[in-house]
């Protein structure tokens, strides 16, 4: 079975890595790596959410998933700038998939709160 969210996450992750390498193309490295960072580390967390040795444990990687997908909303929204990544392909894909994880995340710990009452 699917797991929807280990899904969008990686493919985000990988959307992310597209724009980071056009932005080193470009010379802006620093915001290069701001990115990829908070991008691939929201899938990163997820992942060891799947595997966590409690519950509380469980809703802790989400959060930490969900502050990193907050940042990296941020950065996309900075960087959909004409010397940046305005004419980056995958920046409308990127907005909503972020949108998306973010709205995922909000659910899935607010269920996993409810259930530890």
């Amino acid at each position: 079975m699917a797991n929807v969210i280990l899904d969008k996450s990686f493919h985000y992750a990988q959307l992310t890595i597209s724009a980071y390498l056009t932005l080193r193309e470009k010379g802006h490295f620093r915001l290069a790596d701001q990115l990829v960072g908070s991008g691939t580390s929201i899938g990163a967390n997820i992942e060891e959410a799947q595997v966590a040795h409690s519950k509380l444990d469980f809703i802790a990687k989400l959060t930490i998933a969900n502050k990193e997908a907050r940042e990296s909303k941020y950065w996309i929204t900075l960087l959909d700038r004409d010397q940046l990544l305005k004419d980056h392909n995958d920046i409308p894909e990127m907005k909503k998939e972020i949108d998306e994880i973010i709205l995922l995340l909000n659910s899935i710990i607010k269920k996993s709160r409810e259930n530890l009452k």
